[in-house]
């Protein structure tokens, strides 16, 4: 039982949550088509079965990733805990798991459509070549996870055949970027000169550096939603009502911010959001509002912007 449990530990559930980006492409689409039940349904379930494709594939990823790093981990402070790391779980069993779950992951992929099979297939390369070689190269680390977030959302999108919006793309990689920087912020932060040892890339970063880096991207992605906000596509799904999804990106935004710089606690995006309530009621207040828009489109500001 205890293996059982290092297992699942090593497939890293918490990190799901950055799957969750898959249904993009479906839920704003609702506001481009008549409404009907069955039909979101339907593709509402073709959505989350790409979600499901996508995990299995990030956690074999995962897996794979901890028996690379299983030297550097030994030295971080909090990544020796992990299974593979600690020697909880047998690195053979880790690389057989991580095989058996690529090979249901890309069978499945392709039991969607052939679009998304092809972007199921490119991040798999794409973040081995990261885990590989690609990791060790200075800003193209954290643009070759920003990338995998931008897959992401357009195989969200190809999964349930819908129009991939370059605002999607635009708005989803600045924030990656965002969250990418703040996360080799809080390693060099947290590891001090110990960095170099756990991650040789970190060598080659400063906390100045990073700091200019996170505020531009920080900076492009509240600008580039803001733009979205007020674009013709923007105006044609939600009207004028888009902007009142702007406080809780605004909020969500800089409280992430707050909580790298003040707290340091930026290594994990997937565990900051499930444990600080304040950035997880953003989160949830935004796709709330944002559901409710595209599918009532109630047109409140109608008498209050002039057109």
């Amino acid at each position: 039982m205890n293996t059982v449990a290092a297992l699942i530990r090593s497939l890293r559930p918490k990190q799901w949550i950055k799957n969750l980006i898959l249904y993009a492409g479906w839920l704003f689409s609702l506001g481009e088509r008549a409404f009907e039940w069955s039909n979101e349904l339907a593709l509402f379930g073709r959505a989350t079965w790409a979600f499901a494709v996508f995990c299995l594939l990030s956690s074999s990823i995962y897996l794979f990733n901890d028996i690379m790093d299983v030297r550097a981990d030994r030295l971080h402070p909090v990544k020796r805990k992990r299974p593979i790391a600690s020697g909880a779980l047998p690195i053979p069993l880790a690389a057989c798991t991580s095989v058996v779950l690529l090979a249901a992951g890309l069978a499945a992929a392709f039991t969607i459509n052939a679009g998304f099979a092809a972007a199921a297939v490119t991040y798999f390369v794409l973040v081995t070549l990261y885990s590989l070689a690609l990791k060790r190269v200075p800003i193209l680390d954290s643009m070759i996870i920003a990338f995998g977030f931008v897959l992401r959302a357009i195989a969200g999108a190809l999964a349930v055949e819908v129009a991939i919006s370059v605002w999607l793309v635009v708005c989803t990689i600045f924030l990656a970027l965002f969250l990418g920087f703040a996360k080799r912020r809080s390693e060099l932060v947290t590891l001090g000169d110990a960095a170099a040892n756990h991650r040789d890339i970190l060598a080659l970063y400063s906390v100045g550096f990073l700091d200019l880096l996170i505020t531009i991207c920080c900076t492009l992605a509240v600008i580039s939603y803001s733009l979205y906000s007020i674009s013709s596509h923007a105006m044609s799904v939600f009207g004028p009502d888009a902007l009142l999804t702007l406080p809780f990106v605004f909020f969500g935004v800089f409280r992430y911010l707050y909580l790298v710089v003040l707290e340091n606690r930026g290594e994990d995006p997937a565990t900051l959001l499930l444990h600080d309530y304040q950035l997880l009621g953003a989160v949830i207040l935004w796709i709330a509002v944002s559901t409710i828009l595209l599918t009532l489109k109630p047109g409140l500001l109608n008498n209050v912007l002039v057109q």
